[in-house]
């Protein structure tokens, strides 16, 4: 029976998944870049736990922002620790960029960063998608120069404008 409903089982789930997985930037390539990054200011909350479950805490200093009437930048994460080294925990600073005169909204952090020389690694993705292939690229790259991937890193997810469309992310690497 599945021999004469394949195509229907092709048009039907296979096509829009893959649909979907382009739309989400699953084929866009990352790039990267040795340059100059920063500063940043950004407030945050200290985050320890599986690296899954961070999301939670973004939410968390949205609703903070938002209750003070302060505009929140981008997302904006630096990792303290590797996931591969912790068994998928982190300790991490989770937030959002905050504009150089705005007030730091109530029981929230403040973090600085100068500016700094970094690989960059750069890719149009959703947020989904784009941290692992940011990751995997910065890794391919440090791996041909004969480095490995040191941490803090840095994270910037910019969204789009639209819903329809999907954000930048940015990892900064300490050079």
């Amino acid at each position: 029976m599945f021999r004469n409903q394949w195509l229907a089982f092709l048009l039907a789930f296979v096509v829009p998944l893959v649909g979907v997985f382009a739309w989400w930037g699953g084929f866009n390539t990352a790039h990267v870049v040795e340059t100059e990054a920063g500063p940043y200011r950004y407030a945050y909350l200290d985050y320890e736990g599986p690296i899954g479950d961070m999301r939670k805490t973004q939410k968390a200093v949205l609703e903070a922002f938002a209750k003070a009437g302060v505009a929140e930048g981008d997302t904006f994460t630096v990792l303290l620790t590797d996931p591969r080294q912790g068994g998928g925990r982190v300790r991490a600073h989770v937030g959002y960029t905050l504009a150089p005169q705005a007030p730091l909204p109530a029981g929230l952090k403040e973090g600085t960063i100068g500016r700094r020389p970094v690989l960059a690694v750069q890719v149009h993705a959703a947020i989904l998608l784009a941290p692992s292939k940011a990751y995997q690229a910065a890794h391919d790259f440090l791996a041909a120069h004969g480095r490995a991937l040191r941490m803090p890193t840095v994270e910037i997810y910019r969204p789009a404008d639209t819903v329809g469309e999907v954000g930048w992310f940015t990892l900064e690497i300490e050079r």
